[in-house]
């Protein structure tokens, strides 16, 4: 139980760590193309990463490869089908589609891994997405091109999860997380090529995006997320991780854009946010937890 605990509260720091990334991100995008934001995160995460742990790349084989990089498949795959469903459909949509990843773990569990769900983490899934509604404004009720690209990006999200629950029971977390970064600053890098990217230029806003979003919201989040996960259950981890808009609002409201505005605060926010950490709050305390009689 402290394990989780230490493992619930890491997850958080990372959900903020990433949380502070958005508006970041979002600036830096004027200057950089999206694959070459991608392959500048995940390639100076990888440098970061040899350096530390460089000493355990001996213990590396074929399986931890294979694993590790079908976990970084899904996690290059999320962020370029999000990025390619924001061209066809509206910010609002996106982000709560890409939200459906906390429904979808726990189906996805118990289909292929027979795992149950305990009746907290339904409650907390459901108040959940009712805070993301709010948040992200709503729906627009249709289904289009960017609609279905954008849940892909929802089912890799639940997949990388998933994945990382099942191969950390055997093989060594931190080795499948380098290999996770290094397969996707590989996929990023190709695809910075293919579409004919040109030579960065860097500048100080490139070298503070390369330490926060690079070093911290990668090397040491995804890592991290891979060595704490197999202390907690993949659903518990899908609905902190449903935390990451809250934090990105919060530092939307005090960190200022390209054109020196910071987003205003609505009721519908607010109700969003309330809704989110209310699911998460009692999926932690385990609030519906079914007390066994003890046998005689």
């Amino acid at each position: 139980m402290q394990k989780r605990r230490m493992a619930d509260l890491l997850l958080i720091f990372i959900t903020l760590t990433w949380g502070s990334t958005f508006v970041l991100m979002k600036n830096i995008l004027d200057t950089l193309s999206t694959f070459e934001l991608l392959s500048l995160r995940f390639t100076s995460a990888l440098i970061v990463l040899l350096i530390i742990f460089h000493k355990k790349l001996k213990y590396i084989n074929f399986n931890i490869l294979k694993y590790g990089s079908l976990i970084g498949l899904m996690l290059c795959a999320s962020l370029v089908f999000q990025v390619y469903g924001l061209y066809y459909t509206e910010a609002s949509n996106s982000s709560f589609i890409t939200s459906l990843n906390v429904l979808l773990v726990p189906i996805l569990s118990a289909i292929f891994f027979k795992k149950k769900v305990n009746r907290s983490s339904v409650v907390g899934i459901v108040f959940a997405l009712a805070g993301m509604f709010f948040l992200t404004g709503g729906l627009n009720f249709k289904f289009g091109i960017g609609e279905f690209l954008t849940f892909l990006c929802a089912l890799c999200i639940a997949l990388q999860i998933l994945f990382i629950d099942k191969f950390t029971q055997n093989y060594d977390a931190i080795l499948l997380g380098i290999v996770q970064i290094g397969f996707s600053a590989l996929c990023c890098s190709l695809g910075w090529v293919f579409v004919g990217g040109d030579f960065v230029k860097f500048n100080s806003n490139i070298i503070v995006m390369i330490i926060v979003v690079g070093i911290l919201g990668t090397a040491l989040a995804f890592t991290g997320q891979t060595y704490v996960q197999k202390f907690t259950s993949p659903t518990h981890t899908a609905l902190i991780f449903a935390l990451e808009p809250v934090f990105g609002l919060l530092f939307a409201l005090i960190v200022p854009n390209n054109l020196g505005k910071v987003e205003a605060l609505t009721i519908n926010k607010v109700i969003g946010c309330f809704g989110i950490l209310l699911g998460v709050i009692i999926s932690e305390m385990n609030l519906f937890k079914v007390k066994k009689n003890k046998k005689i």
